[in-house]
């Protein structure tokens, strides 16, 4: 017979065991789910991964080149190789904003935001007409399609609206401000973000041409004396040129700004201040972009081309662009007046055999620079040679220089035969690598230089045809 103080005591043990394992596998499950929450945790703290590219990929049909590029501004992001079949793709890593998908000679807007794929389809014959985007951030671009298509069928002349009385001008500029305002508010499904900047294009497009106004309006209507009243001067006073964000987002407001300060700089006594402010309180994208634009001021004619050298060095933090400069600027200090003329040798004549400058010794020579694929040389024609004609048998010689390339040289041949183009016809020997071109820092045509006889500079960018001061100046030499 088992005694009740044993029994007892199996029971207590039974029950601390009971109790033991009960504690232990709690213990153990808690464990568990501590772990099993550690785990979680770590897999929820870990950050997802940031999209920061987009895709942009297409296909082109009839294309009329062997690439198709995206640039930023003037920075190239990529150069997109096409296949056999017109097709292209690329993964970019990007920030939001406007690009340009460039094709040959076409171009056509973007706007990209990280996480786009954006799939590009035209026909270059119709490239306009027939560009179309789907897939993601679409609609965006859509838009942008469509509102070049708008600029193209609005017939806008700018000649007849610059010209116009400012009343005419203002509800002109308004009813344009509001037929765009029309055109985004009918795009579906458009980003907000690209909403909002498109609201700025327009209306920082809409001040643009308020800001053209006046110097557009004098040389339309030749009032050099033209000013507008100061209700619409008012319009443009309470412009920020500062904001960086705008100038990366925005072509319209860049102009706004870029013409500021260059209006500030060309209508001062003192550049050099003017340059200073500007380093002051421009941003750097700015600094760089006025100081490529205002490269083309340092010429032969201008007055103040060391304050603009001293300060375009300053703006630039582009070594290459730094040293350029320079080259340019100490050419420039020999293309004075009364220097010696840079010499050009042994130039094609179209007649037959060659000329040199020398050969013209003894004769002030007026030298035009142009090539038949220059447009507004071609408009110099009918001007120069009424010139010619009227100062035929004086002791000046008329000399065409062609800068076109050597496949092109049939294509001279026939222009000047068919035109009928008078005085010496030549052309150079390398183009614009010509080193007569090159002395005379020559960055664009038509342009005309002025040679006394004895060979010294007289004008190293003298007046065009065209213009009254050209006579004005051969009158003033007594020929």
């Amino acid at each position: 017979m088992v005694s009740q103080q044993i029994v007892n005591k199996s029971t207590r043990l039974g029950y601390q065991q009971i109790m033991f394992n009960f504690i232990r596998n709690n213990i153990l499950f808690m464990k568990k789910l501590l772990l099993l929450g550690l785990v979680l945790a770590l897999f929820s703290c870990q950050e997802e991964p940031k999209i920061d590219y987009a895709i942009v990929s297409g296909q082109i049909e009839n294309p009329t080149d062997k690439t198709v590029s995206l640039f930023q501004g003037r920075e190239k992001i990529t150069e997109m190789t096409l296949d056999q079949d017109g097709k292209f793709s690329d993964t970019l890593k990007i920030e939001n904003g406007y690009y340009n998908l460039d094709h040959g000679r076409e171009m056509a807007s973007l706007y990209l935001e990280q996480g786009d794929n954006i799939i590009v389809t035209l026909d270059t014959k119709e490239f306009d007409e027939t560009i179309s985007f789907s897939g993601i951030g679409s609609e965006n671009n859509t838009y942008l399609s469509k509102k070049v298509l708008f600029d193209e069928n609005s017939n806008f002349d700018f000649e007849k609206v610059y010209a116009m009385n400012e009343m005419e001008f203002m509800a002109t500029m308004e009813e344009v401000k509001s037929s765009k305002l029309e055109l985004l508010k009918s795009v579906e499904n458009v980003g907000e973000t690209f909403r909002t900047n498109e609201l700025k294009n327009i209306n920082y497009e809409y001040l643009v041409n308020l800001q053209n106004y006046q110097p557009a309006h004098r040389y339309y209507t030749k009032n050099s004396e033209f000013k507008p009243s100061e209700e619409f001067l008012k319009r443009l006073e309470d412009i920020d040129y500062t904001n960086e964000s705008d100038y990366n987002n925005s072509q319209y407001y860049q102009r706004l700004v870029q013409s500021h300060y260059s209006e500030k700089i060309r209508n001062t006594d003192n550049p050099a201040d003017i340059f200073k402010m500007i380093n002051a309180e421009a941003f750097p994208k700015l600094k760089q972009d006025l100081a490529d634009m205002l490269n083309f001021q340092i010429s032969p004619n201008n007055e103040h081309n060391e304050d603009y050298y001293n300060g375009l060095m300053a703006l630039s933090s582009d070594e290459k662009y730094k040293e350029n400069l320079t080259i340019k600027y100490n050419k420039m200090k020999k293309l004075v007046k009364g220097k010696p003329s840079p010499q050009f040798t042994d130039y094609e004549n179209h007649k037959g055999g060659t000329t040199s400058l020398e050969d013209l010794k003894g004769k002030y020579v007026y030298v035009d620079v142009w090539a038949t694929w220059c447009g507004p040389c071609i408009s110099e024609i009918p001007s120069l040679k009424q010139v010619e004609k009227d100062f035929h048998g004086k002791n000046i010689a008329f000399v065409s220089t062609s800068i076109d390339r050597a496949k092109d040289h049939n294509t001279w041949v026939e222009m000047v035969k068919n035109k009928q183009l008078g005085g010496t016809q030549l052309m150079a020997d390398n183009a614009w690598q010509s080193k007569f071109v090159q002395d005379y820092a020559i960055e664009g045509i038509p342009r005309f230089i002025l040679i006394d006889p004895d060979g010294n500079i007289v004008s190293a960018d003298a007046p065009r045809p065209s213009d009254p001061r050209l006579v004005e100046m051969f009158k003033e030499l007594k020929l």
